[in-house]
């Protein structure tokens, strides 16, 4: 199994503090079944630094067996500082064509139009837009039928499995069961910070073998 979504490179974002922590959560990756997995640190503020990222991302390969793939998981508001024409390809999952993309947590249902927006501005480009975790955004959870209105402009939708595994006190949580209900999660993924969140996504795989892929 690929690990699309992971904060696993050594000291660049809010996930791993330095290479020890990196390689105990490769290890812990591995005992969740993953085979591959994908670095996608925050391209955000206050952590976007890309070259010192891909040269975490070169470290971290050099220490590891593990197959590595770099990516980013891309803030909407970071994307439009900096610009898509110059930077959406640079951004984008290696070797895929795929964009990890992370929508504003606080949003509302009217900013899905400059969403929009910048999809078709992606897909014009070439790339296969995957949206990071719906189920935390405020708007989706108030209205789950965005996340199909993603899906319909071509979207793919990616769990994140603390949230699929989690209890349905969390608002996270109750909005993933609804997504996964209807079906409209194309994957699940660790976005793992820590060696202990592969322990959610191996609950997530136990309980949901078939309804996420």
């Amino acid at each position: 199994m690929r690990d699309m979504h992971s904060h696993i490179l050594p000291g660049v974002d809010d996930g791993a503090r330095d290479l020890e922590m990196s390689l105990a959560m490769i290890d812990a990756a591995r005992r969740a079944g993953v085979t591959s997995i994908v670095c996608t640190p925050h391209a955000r503020d206050p952590y976007f630094d890309y070259e010192s990222m891909w040269s975490a991302y070169h470290e971290l390969c050099r220490h590891t067996n593990m197959p590595l793939s770099m990516g980013f998981e891309v803030a909407h508001q970071k994307l439009m500082e900096l610009g898509a024409e110059e930077w959406a390809e640079r951004l984008a999952i290696q070797g895929t064509g795929e964009f990890l993309l992370e929508l504003d947590f606080g949003c509302s249902e009217a900013d899905f139009r400059v969403y929009e927006r910048t999809i078709f501005e992606l897909q014009g480009r070439g790339l296969a837009v995957v949206i990071a975790h719906p189920e935390r955004y405020r708007a989706i959870q108030k209205k789950p039928e965005l996340a199909g209105r993603l899906v319909d402009l071509g979207c793919q939708l990616q769990a994140s499995a603390g949230f699929v595994a989690g209890g349905l006190l969390d608002p996270a949580s109750r909005c993933a069961r609804k997504l996964l209900k209807r079906g409209l999660y194309s994957c699940v993924a660790s976005d793992a910070h820590r060696p202990a969140h592969y322990d959610h996504l191996a609950q997530a795989l136990r309980e949901f073998p078939a309804g996420v892929p």
